[in-house]
């Protein structure tokens, strides 16, 4: 009887996914989990992406179950010796998986391959996470795209592979191997510091997409008009569940095609491309995560006194409303609004100037879709040092930003309770607010809420100097 391995990973789920697919051609599939976090070298999951893993992987194994199946769960060292193990345990004669596009992990998954394939075993890797592969997507000249306008365009021609059904039934081997169960891995923080993300958060495939159909039911209709606005419930909160795999690109695209074309629609398909787009240049660019893609960045002059001025921003104390709101936000419950993560990146590199890199580290640790391809790209946007990046001297003004994208103060007031008695037109700067005005909303600046940690203007000026240096340099 043979048997295959069905290796989870980042692809929690069992629609659409070519790997379990695949191995359902053999008379018997083990779907196997191996925990293996020092195999990530620098980039061990954090601890939102921790929470979010724990709950992930319990409701995979209770889909498993509802199918005549289990999720084996194995813990060690290195993937290499824990598929050894089951090997020999089971006698499976193949092993399936979905794709990831980490430098460490594609290493870790060709050594894997070809150790596999040296044995006689059957090995093959799939696209689960994709519309397109990073290599199939290059210029006419054959050189990646740098850009994601032409990027997308080039990408999103032609059709997307359909999405498949999951299978019924999964045959069960004669005999189980042991397992954990996803408690046994120590996922969850011990002082529970994670009410937040229970009360924000339904991780699993059934979770996914019961948040895709809600979507599309109730907030794609004004979804180009809304998404910039981070009071209103306006974005699909979709990425952490497209990181963990529990629902797929093609899905959402699938979902997507049965509706009627329209702004609405192609600006959310946009936002599954900039995804691609991150995947693509992380791909062509296995250094993104540490090195400034414009080289001239690693010259900057960052600011002395970095410590402070990161704790300040980490605990949203900063005194600016927008900014310390989009911290407080993610800390309670994992994620920000895409909007905000913008303006509180700008203020951490370019008014503070504190190094892009600690502000990724930041969100690493604390974000649930916590996603090396995107955070990367999106701290390197920030900066100004990535592809397609925002030019440096585009530097937001978080008052500005305010007033436009939160006018009535709505997400302030949520976020940072003791301004929330402050009129719309102080809330975004109060200490531009009159005496009388702090006194009705019973507001002692630098006791109640702190008086800005940095002067916007001067630090707007500074942060220019620097950039003209590197830039002549």
């Amino acid at each position: 009887m043979s048997a295959a391995l069905v290796w989870f990973r980042r692809d929690l789920r069992l629609h659409d996914n070519p790997a379990l697919l695949a191995a359902c051609a053999h008379s018997a599939v083990i779907p196997i989990y191996l925990h293996c976090p020092a195999e990530d070298g620098d980039w061990k999951a954090g601890g939102a992406s921790r929470w979010w893993l724990h709950h992930s992987l319990t409701a995979l194994a209770t889909a498993l179950r509802s199918r005549g199946s289990r999720l084996i769960i194995r813990r060690g060292e290195n993937s290499r010796d824990l598929l050894q193990q089951l090997i020999e345990e089971t006698g499976a004669t193949a092993v399936h998986w979905n794709r990831l596009y980490e430098s460490a992990t594609r290493d870790r998954d060709a050594a894997v391959k070809s150790a596999l394939r040296d044995r006689g075993l059957d090995a093959h890797g799939h696209n689960a996470a994709l519309l397109r592969e990073p290599w199939m997507v290059k210029t006419q000249t054959g050189t990646p795209y740098r850009a994601f306008t032409p990027f997308w365009r080039a990408a999103s021609k032609g059709s997307f592979a359909a999405p498949r059904p999951a299978p019924q039934t999964l045959q069960a081997p004669a005999n189980w191997p042991q397992g954990l169960d996803p408690d046994e891995l120590g996922l969850l923080p011990r002082i529970r510091w994670d009410q937040g993300l229970e009360d924000s958060w339904t991780p699993g495939e059934d979770g996914a997409w019961q948040r895709l159909q809600a979507f599309l039911r109730s907030r794609l209709a004004d979804y180009d008009a809304r998404r910039d606005l981070p009071a209103v419930d306006g974005t699909s909160r979709l990425s952490p569940h497209l990181h963990f795999g529990e629902i797929g690109p093609r899905q959402i695209v699938s979902a997507l095609q049965e509706l009627p074309r329209g702004k609405d629609r192609d600006s959310f398909l946009s936002e599954i491309g900039w995804r691609e787009f991150a995947h693509h240049l992380l791909y062509q660019n296995p250094e993104m995560p540490d090195v400034p893609l414009d080289h001239r960045f690693e010259r900057f002059p960052w600011s002395d006194g970095q410590d402070a001025s990161l704790q300040a921003w980490q605990r949203g104390e900063t005194g600016i409303p927008i900014v310390d709101a989009g911290m407080r936000q993610l800390w309670q419950i994992g994620w920000m609004h895409n909007r905000v993560r913008m303006i509180v990146g700008s203020l951490l590199t370019k008014n503070l100037r504190v190094p892009w890199q600690r502000g990724e580290a930041w969100f690493w640790d604390t974000l649930v879709d916590a996603d090396l391809a995107s955070n990367s790209m999106g701290w390197q946007w920030i900066q100004g040092s990535g592809a397609d990046a925002a030019p440096y001297f585009r530097i937001f003004n978080p008052i500005r930003q305010g007033e436009r994208f939160d006018p009535d103060g709505d997400y302030v007031r949520r976020w940072v309770p003791e301004l929330a008695r402050l009129p719309a037109k102080f809330i975004h700067a109060p200490w531009q607010a009159p005496a009388p005005e702090l006194n009705q909303a019973g507001l002692r600046l630098g006791h109640d809420y702190p008086q800005p940690i940095v002067d916007l203007a001067n630090s707007r000026k500074q942060a220019l100097d620097a950039y003209a240096a590197i830039k002549s340099a």
